[in-house]
């Protein structure tokens, strides 16, 4: 065999052998990638053939269903409340796969009703191949209520249970109408929904971080007491601007005042009033060793345990032992502090739970189709934030702060509410607008965080009191007064 044959039949054996290895890795390896692929047209017309089970909320209202196309074999997705739920939920689509719950439990929603070999068998021995049906922890009407209580300003409401972690309301403004995703006008819909500029498809609940400005107090205000030996009663230095050493930087208070009267306040007069200068000495006194390990007992810098990722709230990606006035800055949640809305309501139901902060979960049980729970979320504790005497104090002084402080817009006849505003700012645009809170305060039944993006409809006005407040208050209302 000449030379010019040899390397013609070892080239030919080459691309031969690659061949080989190709369709190996396409037939054995990657194969539930290409099955599961919802450009594949087989998986397109499969998954139109299986019903999916219900999802449904807190009372069984039916919030997801498969209708069945009459004569033609097939079901669509149908979503009764349009975009009221359609981060949480999620959608079902052919075009676009699938997302939110209908992803994350879609194997128990699907129909086991195929000719696979597997459930041929099954079937025959008398398995139930119906679609499971989930139940969720949320109530529609509570969803409802928050939702109109945004009134369409961008931002997000999470309400849960502070004593098992089940979410009740779960808004991310603005949201999107999962239906318009299904069906023949799937494609521009989607495509309609990325080039908008207000993001609707984003999670701001678990996928957005902000900077929280004074809801981060209670962070503050648990570090002073847990490591700095302080009491709510500790004083401070009352100056309506305070010096920030080794800096030409200075902290003010909102209103450009003292906080009260007196040449001292107290932690607590400055926690009810939201004093910026008593947060920033009591930082500075406790130093930033104290306060970073206050904020990784309430789960900064950690993956919260979800059915979601969410994207873990930061403190500071630098040691400010030596940086006084970025450790004041920090401490008034400003600086490089950011955090997602869930991760706050998190916080404030650690309060309400006696400082232990529980896993949060949106599936309360997955149910068979004659109604049978085939399992439940137990609900489990997550970390320890603070102990329970400092969670006590925590306590009284958002009570106070709803009472008698920054917070009265959130106050409910009637009712103890316990809180704590916050109102972030954003050189050259308007500040956020935060609240974060839970009720009735003896024996709390909801927690809450509410954010308000550039201070919404207010702008420049706004802050956590004025516009974050009362939405927690009708939200509150709803589930306290239904």
């Amino acid at each position: 065999m000449n030379s010019p044959i040899r390397r013609l039949t070892l080239a030919l054996l080459i691309g031969f052998c690659l061949l080989l290895v190709n369709v190996t890795y396409i037939q054995a390896l990657a194969t539930d990638r290409y099955r599961d692929d919802p450009r594949n047209a087989r998986v397109q017309l499969a998954r139109s053939e299986r019903e999916r089970g219900l999802i449904l909320d807190r009372n069984d209202v039916v919030l997801a269903n498969s209708e069945a196309q009459a004569g033609a074999g097939t079901f669509v997705r149908t979503y009764p409340f349009g975009g009221l739920l359609g981060h949480p939920v999620g959608f079902s689509s052919l075009l676009f796969g699938d997302r939110g719950l209908e992803q994350a439990y879609a194997n128990d929603l699907r129909s086991k009703q195929d000719l696979t070999i597997s459930n041929v068998i099954a079937g025959v021995l008398g398995n139930d191949l119906h679609p499971e049906n989930i139940r969720l922890t949320i109530d529609v009407a509570l969803q409802q209520a928050a939702s109109e209580a945004l009134a369409g300003q961008i931002g997000a409401v999470v309400a849960m249970d502070p004593s098992t972690g089940a979410i009740l309301a779960y808004v991310s403004s603005p949201g999107f109408d999962p239906s318009v995703l299904v069906g023949a006008t799937a494609g521009p819909a989607g495509d309609a929904l990325d080039a908008d500029p207000d993001e609707p498809l984003r999670d701001r609940v678990a996928n957005e971080l902000y900077p929280p400005g004074s809801i981060f107090k209670i962070i503050t205000a648990a570090a002073a007491l847990e490591f700095g030996e302080m009491t709510a009663d500790s004083t401070f230095a009352n100056p309506a601007s305070l010096a920030l050493p080794g800096s030409e930087s200075t902290i003010s208070n909102a209103d450009g005042r003292p906080c009260g009267s007196g040449i001292e306040v107290t932690l607590a007069r400055g926690f009810i009033s939201s004093c910026n200068t008593t947060f920033a000495q009591a930082a500075m006194e406790i130093g930033a060793g104290a306060l970073k390990s206050q904020a990784e007992n309430f789960g900064f810098g950690v993956e919260i345990p979800f059915t979601f990722p969410v994207i873990p709230s930061s403190f500071s990606p630098v040691d400010l032992s030596d940086d006084l006035p970025a450790l004041a800055q920090s401490a008034i949640g400003q600086r490089d502090v950011r955090v997602t809305p869930l991760h706050m309501a998190l916080m404030a139901a650690g309060i309400a739970n006696r400082g232990q902060i529980m896993v949060p979960y949106l599936v309360a049980d997955i149910v068979d189709g004659d109604g049978k729970v085939i399992s439940s979320t137990e609900p489990t504790v997550w970390r320890r934030a603070v102990n329970e005497a400092t969670a006590a104090i925590l306590l009284e002084l958002m009570v106070q702060t709803v009472d008698s402080g920054t917070g009265t817009n959130a106050r409910i006849d009637g009712i103890r509410v316990a809180g704590k505003t916050g109102t972030a700012e954003n050189p050259g645009q308007p500040p956020h607008a935060w609240f974060v809170g839970f009720a009735p305060a003896d024996q709390p039944t909801i927690a809450i965080a509410v954010i308000v993006e550039f201070g919404g409809v207010q702008g420049d006005e706004a802050s956590g009191g004025r516009t974050a407040a009362p939405i927690a208050k009708e939200t509150l209302e709803r589930w306290l007064k239904p």
